[in-house]
């Protein structure tokens, strides 16, 4: 998600063009352990299309070749005295944890473009309510709430002068049901099974004489760590509607210190 973010702002912010195009590198290949579209070294692809393989199919390999590629131009902006250890890579990486202190993710570390945690070192980590702060943040991005709304995709790509097809099919097992809306799967050995999801339901609008008060209804949840993703993601999504509903009735006071 912060890859995405940091693409998209890039495309937003300096106008980035997705669709430029990237060549799949032997280093976008490190710490894959899958590759379920089957990239192969010297594939070119778009931008847009390694966004929709990295948010709608979860593809490490594609959010890799995302931070070179964009890297590649975050690098050349930086002045040269200054830019002599600075690597594509970790130039990348340092715009993943700038993000993280704008948005008062204090408990974050970015270590890498994927989220790989396998004997990384410093190891990478985050918590619930700062992914709540990056979801938050990414799903008021028009771009990154279509990405990740879709359940299948087909992107295209070049090899060797040949036009290829592959299909993306989301990760997101909840992805349309009970409101919701997105966001992001993930799984590592140390991270267990998690989970971000997004639900929505009609506004509330409350009409007091000719005037009237409208209330978005939107939740975030965050599962990290957990044996049943799917399943805590439905009943946590349920409790969470319960919870929105109890506070309405109460009057919708907000108590500065639980602000995100």
């Amino acid at each position: 998600m912060a890859t995405a973010c940091v693409v998209l702002d890039w495309a937003e912010k300096k106008s980035g063009d997705l669709n430029q195009l990237a060549t799949i590198s032997q280093a976008a290949f490190v710490g894959v352990e899958k590759n379920e579209v089957g990239w192969q070294v010297g594939d070119v692809v778009s931008l847009r299309d390694l966004l929709y393989a990295a948010l709608v199919q979860s593809d490490n390999l594609a959010a890799n070749a995302l931070a070179l590629r964009v890297g590649e131009t975050l690098a050349s902006a930086v002045p040269a005295e200054s830019n002599s250890k600075i690597t594509p890579a970790t130039g990348f990486v340092a715009q993943m944890n700038a993000l993280a202190k704008q948005l008062g993710m204090d408990r974050t570390r970015f270590v890498n473009p994927s989220g790989f945690d396998y004997k990384e070192r410093p190891m990478p980590y985050s918590t619930a309510i700062d992914l709540a702060r990056l979801t938050r943040y990414a799903m008021n991005k028009a771009s990154f709430r279509f990405y990740v709304s879709q359940k299948e995709r087909e992107i295209s790509f070049n090899r060797a002068g040949k036009q290829m097809h592959a299909l993306l099919r989301t990760t997101n097992d909840l992805l349309g049901t009970n409101g919701i809306d997105g966001v992001k799967t993930g799984q590592t050995a140390r991270a267990g099974e998690c989970l971000i999801l997004s639900a929505n339901r009609p506004s509330e609008v409350i009409k007091n004489g000719d005037s009237a008060t409208i209330f978005p209804r939107h939740l975030i949840v965050v599962i990290l760590g957990s044996n049943d993703r799917f399943g805590d993601g439905e009943r946590l999504v349920r409790q969470g509607w319960q919870i929105y509903d109890q506070w309405a009735a109460a009057g919708r006071l907000v108590d500065p210190k639980k602000v995100l």
